[in-house]
């Protein structure tokens, strides 16, 4: 069964983050749905670029539809508004309830701090937001996993983030198959 991912579209999130990571994850074979935290219309994101998501939050966890993954992408703008979600908060709490995969990126694992998720967890996050993962063991490296949750640095670690939730959801030879065609120089 192809597996799904659910990637949370805010205003102000860092365009790279949420596109590379749903490429990589569409290259790999995962059935990727960028939802509108907000609505769905285009979203104008950290850099001024506009995505328009498939469909709106809403619409994405109509008939109690669950998601393999669910995944937040940074930009500072665009982890405040996770972070006051309601709805994202309880998306997260079912997702981490179930034990399916939650990954977040540069600033949005402090939406991940701020709807008390996972916390006592491993967890890396874009370097300035390292005082805000009180409750979590930090670490600095690239890409971090523990148990169900993933987290990743920011905008030049999205490539590898997306890997290892390849890695995750499908396998690591889907995964490692996907690094000569895009061309990557991995650390």
């Amino acid at each position: 069964m192809t597996k799904t991912a659910l990637v949370l579209l805010a205003g102000g999130a860092e365009e790279m983050e949420t596109v590379i990571t749903a490429d990589v994850l569409v290259r790999g074979g995962v059935n990727v749905t960028i939802a509108g935290v907000d609505g769905a219309s285009e979203v104008k994101c950290s850099r001024g670029i506009q995505i328009k998501p498939d469909k709106s939050l809403s619409d994405a966890r109509a008939n109690n539809t669950v998601y393999d993954a669910v995944i937040l992408p940074g930009g500072g703008e665009g982890a405040k508004r996770l972070s006051e979600s309601p709805e994202v908060g309880q998306l997260l709490k079912e997702q981490e309830s179930s034990g399916r995969l939650i990954a977040a990126i540069c600033a949005a694992p402090t939406a991940l701090a701020a709807h008390g998720i996972v916390k006592g967890r491993r967890v890396t996050s874009y370097p300035a937001f390292k005082d805000k993962m009180n409750g979590y063991t930090y670490s600095e490296n690239r890409v971090v996993v523990d148990g169900n949750v993933v987290t990743s640095r920011g905008p030049g670690t999205a490539a590898e983030f997306g890997l290892k939730l390849v890695e995750l959801l499908v396998n690591k030879e889907t995964s490692d198959k996907l690094i000569e065609p895009m061309l990557l120089h991995l650390p």
